[in-house]
């Protein structure tokens, strides 16, 4: 059921259309509002995976045009990712003060300036630079979609939502690469920033005149950084907030090994072609998506969250605990398909488990969901930051690492959600609360 934001919003629509026409005409008027703010908000998710995936087919040309060394433009992508995290702590606490309108437009007019001076770059030193600018402003997309949509939703819908979302963000790292190669078939690398700094002026437009503010005045914080930091204390110090944190970053750094590590497992180790790659990358990824509009459309309302989120935890370390086996050899050798199944149904069930953390940790935090939302994707962003490079630890010679990494991650994961979270005590204390017994509630 929508929170107070939802509902001025939404009551303001019905009784406009209410002294227009029948109550059918304010439901659709409701639902095109509904699909409206879902294609901005996903806009805005989508955002940060394009600005980093649509750049990686044109690495190599960077390195030769700017005379710079890989390692030296693979800090572009360092740059860009830190930015993303770190900006997400920034702009967090500021939508809780100002709205979140106002952080938001300044993060995507700063977002379009440093993207349009990357497309200009003479070295790879000034690339790195508003490489991280651009990062840090376009974070303001990815915290302020969260925080907007706890202003406007609660408890199943805002899960609902959250795996709606999923279905644009999680389509945006699988084209942009596509949309990326296209680009530099027709120009040169400097005109990839440039179709993002398009990109970034149309979503600013769009922004501006459709996602109006979400986060009234009288819910609103007036304390500066003092009062920020205190309040990312306070949710720190909330155990299950923090459980539903941890449990969704280790997930999160579980996708995050398979992204660094599946190239060379799929390509070098099982022989796969550059098409049967993207063709793997691209089935995983619909099934993490297909999953996402499952647990929305089917499971959410049904099911209780923290059961399907349990569920998704369970499915995702089983799948790992299978990699790891196949890839050390106790099943002897196997061929790419085993593997393939295996990656398989441990992103689709990322479908379950990110949009219920999500979810279920910004429950906990009605008046603070800009600070919420910046300490989930900073913590996403560090621990699969952390993560990625141990998939190497051993050369590119075994997938062993990744299997354990992924292992390792699902493994704390669950640990976090049923030590921290604790689903089971919760609902007890839930229904005796309900019942009044208060022998139950001891």
């Amino acid at each position: 059921m929508p929170e107070s934001g939802g509902q001025d919003t939404q009551g303001h629509i019905s009784t406009t259309a209410d002294a227009k026409a029948p109550g059918a005409v304010a439901s659709a008027a409701v639902r095109r509002t509904s699909l409206l703010v879902t294609l901005v908000l996903g806009g805005l998710t989508a955002l940060p995976p394009l600005s980093m995936d649509m750049y990686l087919p044109a690495l190599p040309e960077v390195t030769d045009a700017l005379r710079s060394p890989a390692a030296t433009v693979q800090l572009t992508l360092t740059a860009c990712l830190a930015g993303m995290a770190l900006g997400q702590l920034v702009v967090g606490p500021m939508s809780d003060k100002w709205g979140r309108r106002r952080p938001l437009l300044i993060g995507m007019v700063v977002y379009v300036l440093a993207t349009a001076v990357c497309a200009f770059a003479p070295n790879a030193e000034l690339l790195i630079g508003f490489r991280l600018l651009q990062g840090l402003a376009g974070a303001a997309g990815i915290v302020i979609a969260r925080a907007v949509v706890r202003d406007l939703y609660d408890g199943v819908e805002m899960a609902r939502f959250f795996s709606t979302l999923m279905l644009i963000s999680g389509v945006a790292p699988v084209v942009a690469p596509l949309i990326g190669g296209q680009v530099l078939r027709l120009t040169d690398w400097r005109g990839v920033f440039a179709v993002l700094t398009v990109i970034g002026v149309l979503l600013t437009g769009v922004v501006w005149k459709w996602l109006h503010e979400t986060l009234p005045a009288d819910r609103r914080h007036s304390g500066g950084v003092g009062e920020a930091l205190r309040t990312m204390g306070g949710l720190l110090k909330d155990r299950v907030f923090t459980g539903y944190m941890l449990a969704g970053g280790l997930a999160f750094a579980a996708l995050f090994a398979y992204i660094a590590a599946s190239p060379f497992v799929v390509q070098n180790l099982y022989g796969a072609s550059p098409q049967t790659f993207s063709l793997l990358f691209g089935l995983n990824s619909v099934g993490l998506v297909v999953v996402g509009q499952i647990n929305g459309k089917l499971l959410i309302g049904r099911v209780s969250l923290d059961k399907a989120l349990g569920f998704g935890l369970a499915v995702i370390t089983l799948a790992a605990t299978a990699l790891l086996l196949m890839t050390s050899g106790v099943f002897g050798e196997v061929g790419l398909a085993p593997i393939a199944a295996g990656l398989f149904v441990l992103m689709s069930a990322m479908g379950l488990a990110l949009p219920n953390t999500n979810a279920l940790a910004l429950m906990r935090t009605p008046n603070a969901a800009g600070s919420a939302s910046a300490l989930l994707g900073t913590s996403s962003f560090l621990v699969g930051a952390v993560a990625s490079p141990l998939v190497g630890i051993a050369g590119e010679a075994t997938a062993v690492p990744m299997a354990v990494v992924q292992l390792a991650s699902a493994v704390a994961a669950l640990l976090c959600f049923l030590l921290l979270c604790r689903p089971w005590q919760r609902r007890n204390e839930s229904l005796a609360a309900a019942s009044g017994d208060p022998a139950r509630q001891k």
